[in-house]
């Protein structure tokens, strides 16, 4: 017979030589960076069942890869621009 998850139960662990905390509660998982407070990983037992887990984890991918030259178009300074300093003589 398994125990019941009725409170949080927390452990670490060492992924790619950095330390982490996963907490397991009634709710979910969650996989915060040693020493931070926000978790960096957060997922419900309920998304997990319903497979909306899979579709927030690809879009969070795609997100991640955003190209840098469609994201902000490039100008070039112009000569004449009032915010630069006046060459000292």
């Amino acid at each position: 017979m398994a125990t019941v998850l009725d409170k949080v139960l927390k452990r670490q662990v060492t992924v790619d030589g950095s330390d982490y905390t996963v907490a397991l509660d009634p709710e979910g998982i969650r996989l915060t960076g040693k020493g931070k407070r926000k978790p960096e990983v957060e997922l419900r037992w309920r998304d997990l069942l319903s497979g909306e887990a899979a579709m927030a984890v690809a879009l969070n991918a795609s997100l991640a890869k955003k190209p840098h030259a469609a994201s902000e178009p490039e100008t070039e300074p112009s000569a004449g621009r009032a915010s630069e300093p006046a060459p000292k003589k």
